[in-house]
């Protein structure tokens, strides 16, 4: 059990934990992201590419990349004494999607990482959430050296509906991935009071 720390003379807050999913494509940086705000040790299921995967494996974009996940990464981020996040990276790369119906169980929400250089890299996290009504963020991750473009042009590209929140990050940076763990947990909020609301009138 986890408590968070409690004010002087005040009895431990036992927080509320919740499941957050973080998926995308092919080294588009998922586990980065993961283990820049983890505040345990992440766990990290990676694997060096080998010759027999370069059939599979695209590696067009992403040429310093040696490794893949193969299972999932896993961190914990304590957003507030009552707030707990655990953090469930997805493995990008097609052959490893049947994982994805096992760590969606009981999500809250998920980001779905982007890359503005192989955007198309992740349509199928975004049609995998809108078909199972699962709540999610795009973070467009910005990466050195890729282009800016208008925020508007991105949604129009990845065709999001005008409610699901678009945001700026650097999977390197904790504050920035705070920011977009934040948005997630609030868009979920948001989407389950409305679809409740859906539900009852």
């Amino acid at each position: 059990m986890i408590f968070g720390r409690s004010e002087s003379g005040k009895p431990p807050v036992e927080p509320v934990t919740f499941k957050i999913l973080v998926a995308g494509g092919f080294g588009v940086g998922k586990t980065t992201l993961v283990g820049a705000v983890s505040e345990i040790r992440p766990l990290r299921t990676e694997e060096y590419l080998t010759e027999a995967g370069r059939p599979v494996d695209d590696l067009s974009g992403v040429p310093g990349k040696h490794t893949t996940t193969v299972a999932m990464d896993f961190g914990r981020i304590t957003l507030r004494e009552d707030l707990v996040l655990y953090l469930f990276g997805t493995p990008g790369q097609q052959r490893f999607w049947f994982m994805w119906d096992e760590l969606s169980e009981g999500a809250l929400g998920a980001v779905v990482l982007a890359d503005t250089r192989r955007l198309e890299d992740c349509f199928a996290a975004v049609d995998y959430f809108e078909r199972r009504s699962i709540p999610f963020v795009v973070g467009v991750n910005r990466f050195e050296g890729a282009a800016r473009y208008p925020e508007d042009d991105v949604r129009q590209a990845l065709d999001l509906d005008r409610d699901v929140p678009l945001l700026l990050c650097d999977a390197r940076d904790r504050e920035s991935v705070k920011e977009v763990l934040i948005g997630v947990v609030r868009h979920a909020m948001t989407y389950t009071a409305a679809h409740r609301q859906t539900v009852t009138t």
